[in-house]
């Protein structure tokens, strides 16, 4: 009796917490798909690319939202029960609350390590898929950009202007800036007017074929200009400004934990590792953070579960259950703040560390001790 007790409470909680969890999660998830279209409208990209970088953003958000949801499904199902005569049906059947409190303390440590899974590898896989469809995004997003009478500079290193565009894709009068670069710590650029021209597709690349122009080459002080009839401007070579390479949140946690003896194995690393991941590397205090974040943080769970036990200690009968309802919802959402805020300082200084560290598990002590032993010999 007391296994089909706990399987239909685990059961009933589980299956509110997965609901929820999608429910909100896709919320999130649409608001979060209206900025994204930002990728479509000024970054470039086309809409398989936007469609797919969306649908890749939701582990990350399942993830921010998962302890608020898991505290709000068990403190929730906690408080049915009770209202319900439900719990009463744990004690009358033989269930110690010492026993139903390390039960939910050991569903609490499952779902943590879930999310452990979801943080670690998951997210940082599903992030780094999304930002290589805008890596791996080509270049057929000229067409939806150019506007008549705007100045387009999305596209990195060139600006367009275009002062007209037909219904046949013919422009008139064009402007481009070409920043090529610094060479030998001399800036180059290039100023392209054509009277008219269109895009054309060559060789699975992109052209803008310009008619009766001029070109201006500016390197330094010096100036050189000629004339043309006819020329083809490759823009294969330009990409988006939508940033490309990953992020410390889409790295892969085995080689954030690789970064941790980088001092150890610098020379290995330099020579096997492109810049950025060199740079990433040397940060050493923002990859500590990061990690925390991924396979710390999750241990607040189970002092979010030991805290919502609390709601056992008094019946619905008793005077003070609606403040100590009240009480233990602002404890736990006190606990989630901690949570955000000190991942942010933990590795600011030793103390942050420390604090970080320690305050789930000195809390979850302070709570436990004195519960298992008041409820030790007690139904």
């Amino acid at each position: 009796m007391k296994k089909l007790l706990f399987q239909k409470f685990l059961k009933d909680n589980l299956k509110f917490f997965t609901i929820s969890c999608f429910t909100i999660g896709l919320i999130v998830w649409v608001i979060k798909a209206v900025g994204f279209l930002d990728i479509v409208a000024e970054d470039g990209h086309g809409f398989s690319v936007y469609f797919f970088y969306s649908a890749l953003s939701f582990p990350k958000i399942l993830n921010k939202i998962l302890p608020f949801v898991f505290f709000i499904s068990l403190f929730y199902q906690l408080i049915k029960y009770e209202l319900n005569n439900e719990l009463l049906l744990f004690w009358i059947n033989g269930v110690h609350k010492r026993q139903f409190i390390n039960v939910i303390i050991l569903y609490s440590i499952l779902v943590s390590l879930f999310q452990i899974i979801l943080s670690g590898y998951i997210t940082p896989f599903a992030q780094n898929e999304a930002r290589s469809y805008i890596r791996e995004s080509g270049i057929d997003f000229f067409p939806s950009l150019i506007k008549e009478g705007k100045f387009l500079d999305t596209v990195k290193n060139l600006t367009i202007f275009i002062e007209s565009k037909d219904t046949e894709g013919n422009y008139t009068n064009i402007y481009l800036k070409d920043d090529i670069g610094t060479f030998d710590k001399i800036k180059k650029s290039q100023i392209i007017y054509a009277k008219k021209g269109y895009l054309i597709n060559k060789d699975t690349a992109r052209y803008l074929e310009l008619f009766d122009g001029k070109i201006i080459n500016v390197e330094k002080n010096k100036i050189t200009s000629f004339t043309f009839e006819k020329i083809e401007f490759n823009l294969s070579k330009f990409s988006s400004k939508t940033t490309t390479y990953p992020k410390i949140q889409e790295t892969p946690s085995a080689f954030l934990f690789e970064c941790l003896d980088y001092d150890l194995r610098i020379a290995e690393i330099e020579n096997a590792l492109d810049n950025y991941k060199n740079d990433l590397c040397k940060d050493k205090s923002v990859i500590k953070q990061e990690l925390f974040k991924r396979f710390y943080k999750p241990i607040y769970l189970p002092l979010v579960g030991l805290i919502c036990c609390l709601l056992i200690i008094k019946s619905k009968e008793n005077n003070g259950y609606n403040y100590l309802k009240f009480s233990l919802f602002l404890l736990v959402l006190m606990v989630l703040i901690i949570s955000e805020v000190s991942v942010r300082y933990s590795t600011y200084n030793i103390f942050g560390i420390y604090f970080f560290i320690l305050f789930p598990i000195l809390t979850f002590l302070i709570f436990y001790i004195p519960i298992i032993t008041k409820f030790r010999n007690k139904i």
